[in-house]
């Protein structure tokens, strides 16, 4: 399962790096039930995204710093 989920780890983190995205964008385009693919659990799991509230308090998912490590290394 690692081999098929770090490019999909990555494209996550890289479509959540280009902007802030709204939480339920991203449970909507990443949230999965296959349980061989767990991408949104795994990110978090990691430590690679987390979740803030927004200045209208709405809840935004961001890369975290291990996240955009994650990015530097892998470019």
């Amino acid at each position: 399962m690692t081999d098929t989920i770090e490019p999909l780890l990555v494209d996550l983190v890289t479509w959540i790096a280009k902007e802030p995205r709204d939480y339920f964008e991203t449970m909507d385009a990443w949230r999965t039930s296959c349980p061989r693919l767990p991408v949104w659990e795994e990110a978090n799991a990691r430590g690679l995204v987390t979740r803030a509230r927004g200045s209208r308090g709405e809840w935004l998912v961001c890369v975290t710093p291990k996240g955009h490590t994650l990015l530097g290394v892998r470019r």
